[in-house]
């Protein structure tokens, strides 16, 4: 894309009023960005209102300053690219949603080239210590096996699918809500690194775009619209996971979801998606045999996200899976408090349990 035409694309998003639906008519009634650009008033006002024809025909404040960022961060290295509909590089699974982004901004190893299979990982932003494990673990296995597992870098089961897909040695792609200049949360910066050098960080806002909040709903149809089916690993009932399995649904694509305890608030969500008629998963093979991608795939200790600790040590099997008190594990076992806070250290150290806020203790399900 020559310098005119990257001008052309970025005035028509930056132009007040002129939405995606209403530059998608410009392009089909006149061809390209650039040449929306060349029409007199009366040609637009044939496809809107005066004041749009206005809008188009006025220079976006900051157009200029703009362009020279966008041009300035393509020339940084050649892991950056932009890419518009109608451009090879702009991925196909886009094209068929109802609303594909004018442009995408991409960063990373993957950008430009043609992508893999790809399964949505999302959830809660707080998850349940167990919920992060199974986001980590559905996404190593899927990793190991060739799936390009997508999210959106958020904190929570977002930062361990991406993270769990690098571990299995596969490739992720973080859909986000900023420009490609910044990275939000920080706390993410160091992992934003590692997934631009084994996969690729998409955007659709221009470079310099801080989180404003409204982004981040909407950059979820990229989520769902680049895989192949989302799968919701913890959320609550409000939860933004919840969005982005919807769109899912209405792009007819597949909904997953892995059940959780009856008393957590983080389980509802994806309890009222199964109801809806999400399927449940309890494996990784679950999703992959339903994509028909099983193929080559074995269940083992590191791709089994559901195993089981030791059943037959009897205080595990006293914690249940449910978080419970120090006072209830002690009326279970019959154990006298030091010797169950010694035995609760113990199995907390080996990774088997997690001490959580309120006095509580959780079974951890590592696989």
């Amino acid at each position: 894309m020559d310098t005119q035409e990257l001008q052309a694309w970025l005035r028509l998003t930056l132009s007040p009023g002129v939405g995606n639906d209403t530059a998608r008519k410009l392009l089909a009634a006149f061809g390209s960005a650039q040449a929306v650009f060349g029409q007199s008033a009366a040609a637009l006002k044939q496809l809107g209102t005066e004041k749009l024809a206005k809008a188009i025909l006025t220079e976006p404040p900051g157009l200029a300053a703009q362009l020279q960022l966008t041009l300035e961060w393509l020339q940084a290295g050649d892991d950056r690219r932009v890419a518009v509909l109608g451009d090879s590089a702009y991925p196909a699974a886009l094209l068929d949603i109802e609303d594909p982004p004018l442009m995408l901004y991409m960063l990373g190893t993957l950008a430009g080239k043609p992508a893999a299979a790809c399964i949505a990982i999302v959830g809660s932003r707080n998850p349940t210590p167990q919920g992060e494990t199974n986001a980590r673990q559905f996404a190593k296995a899927f990793g190991s096996v060739g799936l390009c597992v997508v999210s959106g870098l958020a904190l929570g089961i977002d930062g361990a699918a991406h993270d769990g897909a690098l571990l299995g040695g596969g490739e992720t792609i973080a859909v986000v809500g900023t420009g490609l200049d910044r990275v939000y949360p920080k706390k993410h910066l160091t992992l934003a690194h590692r997934i631009a050098q084994q996969g690729m960080i998409v955007s659709e806002f221009p470079l310099g775009t801080p989180p404003l909040a409204g982004n981040f709903p909407r950059r979820n149809r990229i989520i769902s619209g680049l895989a192949r089916g989302t799968l919701v690993v913890e959320a609550a009932l409000q939860s933004g996971s919840l969005i982005t399995a919807r769109l899912a649904a209405e792009q007819g694509k597949e909904v997953f979801a892995i059940p959780g305890s009856i008393h957590s608030p983080q389980s509802r969500g994806c309890h009222a998606l199964i109801k809806q008629g999400a399927k449940l998963v309890e494996l990784a093979q679950d999703v992959l045999e339903e994509l028909n991608l099983s193929n080559g795939f074995h269940a083992d200790g590191d791709n089994d996200a559901a195993a089981t600790p030791d059943a037959g040590n009897s205080l595990v099997a006293a914690l249940g899976f449910d978080p419970v008190s120090l006072d209830a594990l002690q009326a279970r076992t019959g154990l006298d408090t030091a010797r169950l806070q010694a035995s609760l250290l113990e199995l907390e150290l080996c990774g088997q349990v997690v001490r959580l806020p309120g006095g509580l203790f959780q079974r951890l399900v590592t696989g």
